[in-house]
């Protein structure tokens, strides 16, 4: 789950120049090693909040606030994202992972690596409300608008769907070998899954509930994010970042640092979570190359990027 210790990166400099935008959007990266969370808002800052030891699974309501998984700590923590003040921290009995919000905000939906589980808790006290088995390391988790939970089972091979207020398993649909990141699409008709172990990418048709393709998708596929109908995905092993068509042809890689991880896209462009260098890589999706190189504290592993004060709406 973890790499060698590391210390805080205190080094927040730029090491590409980064073009003038106008921040809309905020992007999060949770750095495990540094026991951190960094927020990027625009062209020049990055500012990181220390949030205790080990923070893996990110996820976040459109209020702003954002719940972190410390796996190896069993706890989870509330942080209000603008400020970086932390709101509660709410134990978890397991290894606590993959992270989903109700669309109220008030239920967590959390994948339990060890326990081979998905939990549903109050997202104010923590009390569990309602649990179901899973197959083995469930990792990425996403839920769709009409409330079903996607987990991908890494130790199974497959995905399993769950209606997230019954808490009742769906569906169990195969892909490639040890899935862990999970991407919707804008319409919520397909679902990409990144196949770590068999270097693929799978698609998912979300209301047949089931594989309709697979494609190679580069070394180690960790992360996954959907731009219109362009589907990204992080190679751990090659540090790349591969730009797939939405008939998951490719399109073009980019190179990006060590061992990227999570990638989120916000406004044109991607951030990439570089957990062996220490940074992040900024993609200008039109131009299609890295155009920035940010430092993090050590090891950052999820990101997400949340509308800005007065823009509305969330992930």
């Amino acid at each position: 789950m973890r790499r060698a210790p590391a210390l805080l990166a205190a080094a927040l400099a730029t090491s590409l120049a980064l073009p003038p935008l106008e921040a809309r959007a905020a992007v999060y990266v949770a750095s495990q090693d540094g026991g951190a969370v960094t927020r990027i808002d625009g062209p020049d800052e990055a500012s990181p909040m220390a949030v205790g030891a080990g923070p893996a699974g990110l996820a976040a309501v459109p209020d702003g606030t954002l719940y972190l998984a410390h796996p190896d700590r069993g706890a989870i923590t509330a942080l209000e994202a603008a400020t970086g003040r932390g709101l509660r921290r709410l134990p978890f009995a397991g290894q606590p992972f993959g992270l989903a919000v109700s669309r109220d905000g008030r239920a967590l939906f959390v994948g339990d690596w060890q326990g081979n589980r998905l939990v549903r808790i109050d997202a104010e006290s923590g009390a569990v409300e309602a649990e179901l088995a899973l197959g083995r390391e469930p990792a990425g988790l996403v839920r769709d608008a009409v409330g079903r939970l996607f987990v991908a089972e890494r130790g199974g091979d497959s995905v399993a769907v769950v209606d997230g207020t019954a808490m009742r398993l769906l569906a169990r649909i195969p892909v490639g070998r040890a899935p862990f990141a999970l991407a919707l699409s804008p319409d919520e008709g397909r679902l990409y899954v990144g196949n770590v172990r068999s270097n693929d990418l799978t698609a998912i048709d979300t209301r047949a509930l089931a594989a309709i393709t697979t494609r190679p998708a580069g070394r180690s596929p960790y992360g996954v994010a959907v731009q219109g109908d362009r589907i990204l995905v992080t190679n751990q092993e090659a540090g790349t970042v591969s730009v797939l068509a939405a008939d998951l042809t490719l399109a073009g890689t980019v190179s990006v640092g060590r061992y990227p991880e999570g990638v989120a896209v916000a406004e044109g462009r991607a951030y990439v979570a570089n957990w062996f260098s220490d940074d992040v890589s900024v993609i200008d999706l039109t131009a299609m190359r890295e155009v920035a190189r940010r430092k993090v504290p050590a090891g950052p592993r999820a990101i997400l990027a949340l509308p800005s004060a007065g823009e509305g709406g969330g992930q």
